[in-house]
This record gives structure tokens, C-alpha cells and sequence, in this order.
């Protein structure tokens, strides 16, 4: 056994070859083919493991092909071990968000929000103002992904009840969170973005303005009129308010059961790291509920062996675990607070990991850079440019899954050419946004797409065509780049000698 380990660990003695154009297409070929049959046999199930396994085996050539060109199974496993060390940040924000759902729940929290929601807002609006609502707290707190877990969850279980549709609604969140995303001096990509191409974050927030305002108009009038036409669905008066009774019937409905949100917020205005701020506020919660909601807690565990300090101290924890429970007889609100926990996570994050190592070992292998680089020789126009920096940045969020790798990989690659042509690199980092980091949620197995899906409770294909935001940025920039239309200028830079 000692000898195979020390074969496998041995530098390859072959010559390494560069990949081909054909090597490149190979992997998008196998994952196009698995995850469409994936789709086509399982249908929006797929997520339940089916694209994990295509992703994975798609990983799999993607190594074979890196070997054939003689590179060794250490320098692959390394990769490997560098694509998924690079979203454990991101697992633990997945962990964190569905124990906070899971206490959220049991605190009363979410049910709160419901139940003042169900009566303030009206079905006509309701999708605007979620929108507005989710785009506002985004803007301040400047992270998507912890409005959508929060405040989208809240609204999207208020949809339900409201009897408007869910996957509009997710739309709707998801549109408002990654404009306040887009626009937040906060946001960790909206500085990555300004930083890696080399451009002042406010003159990077201003030109991203001019599509991002633009696109959440559009997408303001879309969910008016998507309200407006669809409406409560038929749901009665009589329906709603038996709902309301149960809410106030399963938990003492009092703003006091907002304070874990407020603290959300506070710690994610004063920078704490995301999981740890969530996975603080999912613990104030539970404790809150040991006191605010003592009697939904003993109905969660129901066992009567335990004594007092035992059965909160269980029920926090399994909240944290595995998701509160609720048997209120009225299956829609039964189904609104039986959510959460860790464990629910672990299907979106086998997805993002296999995703991750997948991208990785195309991108660390040159692999990628084959395929764009005969792009960017065609690109002689300010349009076509802009096109294909839209192209590989929404391609990366198919092919990568991650829109990190979106964001970086593109602005690297084209911002030496945008110089030379004497463009201002504000143009390149609009577009690396609009299209790196918006349309990552509208691929199912992107980390991005699975998270969404994840705490939102609505299949990724589901909400994907009401991102109204997400949809309407890139156009807007391809629009931009072949009109002309607030194209900034620059000193074209010096080709160095050869």
C-alpha cells in the first residue's frame, strides 16, 4: 500500500503538453450532455443529486485530459484541494443560514414577519415591494446572499400564504438583492471587481450605475404589472385569516421577536464576517425562543422524560441541526415553518464542491483559455469586445459554477486589451459585473444558483426567468458596448517591445 501511495505522489517524468482546442471542448461536451439528461430524466429534481453526480464525472475527464498531457495525479489533487479550499467561506455561510432558519422559525421570527406582512402588504404590490424592500437592505448591509437568506425567506413564506406565486417572488428577491449587491460600497464583490481592475470603487459603483438603475426600473415595471395581472390568486379573505389565527395560535406574535434581524443587521453593518454574524443571530434566536416562545419549543421536542433546562437546550440544538418542525394542521404554514437546519444544506453544498474542483481544473490547466482566446482574436470592435467579455463571464458562471472564478478570470484576461485599445477599464468592470456577478444565480449549480434555491424553498429553472435585474444588466451592457452609449475613453496604453 505504502509503494501505490508513493507512485501516485511521484512527479510525472512525461513532458507536459499545452491542451489542444479539442482537450478544452471535450469537458463542456460531457458536462452539456450529463446535465441535460439529468434535466430531461429527473426534471427539477435533479438537484437532489443527479447534477452533482454529472458535475463530478464531468470532473473526472476534465483530470483525464489533464493527464494525457502529462501532468501528474499530484498536481490534479492539488488543484482539486485549491477549488474546494476556496468556497469554505461559502460552506460555512450555507451551514450558518439554515440553522438561522431553523431558530428563525422556531423563535417566531419569520412568523412574525409573515403575519405583519400578510397585512400590510397588498397582493398587487407585493412583488415590487419585495424587490424594493430586499434591494434596500442589500444596499445597506451590501451581501445578497444574507438578504436573500433572511428577509427572502420571510418573504417568499408570506407569498405563500398571501397566495401569490413563490417563484415570482424569488425574482423579485433575488433582483433586489443583487442590485443592492451591484451598488453597495460593502459588497465584497463590488470591491473585488473595482480591485482587480484597477479602477477607484466609486468610479467603479458609477459606472455600474448606469445599468444597474436602469435594469431595476425595468424590473420595477415588470413585477408592477406581473402584480397587478396575477394578483392573490383567487386566495380568500376567509383563507388568509385562518392562516393569521395560526400564526397567533403556534407563537406570541410581538415586534420583539424582529431583535434577531435588527442584530443581523447591525453586526453585517459593522463588517463581522457573514457566517459569523448569521450563525450569531441564528443563536440569539434560539435562546430567544427558550423564553419569548417557550410552549413552541416543547410542542418541537415533546418529551415529556426531559426535564425544563434540558428540552430548550435540545430543542435549540436540533433546531440548528435538522430545522424546526410545525404541526399546525393548515399545510401551507406547516410547510413554511418546517425548514432549516444544517443538514439541509448538504445537497447544495455537495453541488457547489463538485462545481468548484470542476472549474478549478479548467481554469488552473489552461484550459479555459483556450477556448477564449480565439474569441478575443475576433473581437476587432468595442462591441464585440464587450460581447465576449459578457460571454466568458456568464459562460464561467455555466462552466465554473462559481462567480468568483466569473469575476476574476475575464477581468484578467481582457484588461490589458481594453487598455491598449485605449478604453477606460470602468467599461470592463461594468461588464464583469453586470455579467459575472448577477447571472450567477441563474445557473442551478452554480454556488450562487444553489444557495438561492437552497434558502428560498424555489427550484433555480423555477425563479430564473422573474430575475428581471439579473437578466436585464447584461443586456443593457451589450447594448452599451455596441451603441456606444456611455463607452469612457482612455490613453490607450503602450504595446510593450518584444
Amino acid at each position: 500500500m505504502k509503494d501505490i501511495q508513493l507512485a501516485e505522489q511521484a512527479p510525472s517524468s512525461r513532458p507536459v503538453r499545452e491542451p489542444s482546442f479539442f482537450d478544452a471542448l471535450v469537458p463542456l461536451v460531457v458536462l452539456a450532455t450529463l446535465v441535460a439528461g439529468a434535466l430531461s430524466l429527473f426534471g427539477l429534481d435533479a438537484t437532489a443529486g443527479p447534477l452533482q453526480v454529472a458535475i463530478i464525472l464531468s470532473g473526472m475527464v476534465t483530470a483525464g485530459i489533464v493527464l494525457k498531457n502529462g501532468h501528474s495525479w499530484e498536481e490534479v489533487a492539488e488543484v482539486g484541494r485549491k477549488g474546494v479550499s476556496s468556497v469554505v467561506s461559502a460552506i460555512f455561510i450555507l451551514l450558518a443560514v439554515g440553522a438561522l432558519i431553523g431558530t428563525w422559525n422556531m423563535s417566531g421570527t419569520i412568523p412574525t414577519l409573515v403575519y405583519y406582512g400578510i397585512q400590510i402588504i397588498s397582493p398587487d404590490w407585493f412583488y415590487v415591494a419585495s424587490a424594493l424592500i430586499c434591494g434596500g437592505i442589500a444596499m445597506g448591509i451590501g451581501s445578497s446572499w444574507t438578504t436573500a437568506g433572511t428577509v427572502g425567506v420571510g418573504l417568499v413564506g408570506l407569498a405563500t400564504l398571501s397566495g401569490v406565486s413563490p417563484a415570482i417572488t424569488a425574482g423579485a428577491v433575488i433582483s433586489g438583492a443583487y442590485l443592492g449587491d451591484k451598488l453597495s460600497p460593502l459588497s465584497e464583490t463590488t470591491i473585488l471587481t473595482a480591485q482587480i481592475t484597477g479602477n477607484n470603487i466609486y468610479k467603479h459603483l458609477r459606472a455600474q450605475a448606469w445599468t444597474s438603475i436602469p435594469a431595476f426600473v425595468i424590473a420595477v415595471f415588470v413585477f408592477l404589472g406581473l402584480g397587478l395581472a396575477d394578483g392573490a390568486q383567487g386566495v380568500g379573505d376567509a383563507v388568509i385569516a385562518s392562516e393569521l389565527t395560526s400564526l397567533d395560535q403556534l407563537f406570541w406574535i410581538t415586534p420583539i421577536n424582529l431583535v434577531p434581524l435588527v442584530f443581523l443587521v447591525a453586526l453585517s453593518v459593522l463588517r463581522v464576517p457573514p457566517s459569523m454574524a448569521i450563525m450569531a443571530s441564528a443563536l440569539v434566536a434560539g435562546l430567544m425562543a427558550c423564553f419569548v416562545q417557550p410552549e413552541a419549543v416543547l410542542r418541537f421536542i415533546d418529551d415529556p422524560a426531559l426535564g425544563s433546562p434540558a428540552v430548550f437546550i435540545k430543542g435549540v440544538w436540533q433546531a440548528i441541526a435538522s430545522g424546526y418542525h410545525a404541526n399546525s394542521g393548515i399545510p401551507v404554514v406547516d410547510t413554511l415553518l418546517s425548514r432549516g437546519g444544517m443538514d439541509s444544506m448538504l445537497l447544495t453544498i455537495w453541488l457547489i464542491i463538485g462545481a468548484l474542483a470542476f472549474g478549478t481544473l479548467l481554469d488552473e490547466f489552461g484550459l479555459l483559455s483556450k477556448l477564449v482566446m480565439p474569441v478575443l482574436l475576433r473581437a476587432r470592435t468595442t462591441g464585440r469586445l464587450v460581447g465576449t467579455v459578457v460571454g466568458t463571464a456568464f459562460g464561467l458562471n455555466v462552466i465554473a459554477g462559481d462567480q468568483y472564478i466569473a469575476l476574476v478570470l475575464p477581468a484578467r484576461i481582457f484588461r490589458m486589451e481594453f487598455e491598449k485599445r485605449g478604453l477606460a477599464t470602468t467599461n470592463l468592470s461594468r461588464s464583469v459585473a453586470d455579467a459575472g456577478t448577477v447571472t450567477s444565480p441563474l445557473v442551478p449549480w452554480n454556488s450562487c444558483g444553489a444557495y438561492m434555491a437552497a434558502v428560498l424553498g424555489v427550484p433555480t429553472l423555477l425563479y430564473l426567468p422573474f430575475c428581471i435585474f439579473n437578466i436585464a444588466s447584461p443586456l443593457l451592457t451589450l447594448f452599451y458596448g455596441f451603441s456606444g452609449i456611455r463607452i469612457e475613453r482612455a490613453e490607450p496604453a503602450a504595446i510593450p517591445a518584444r
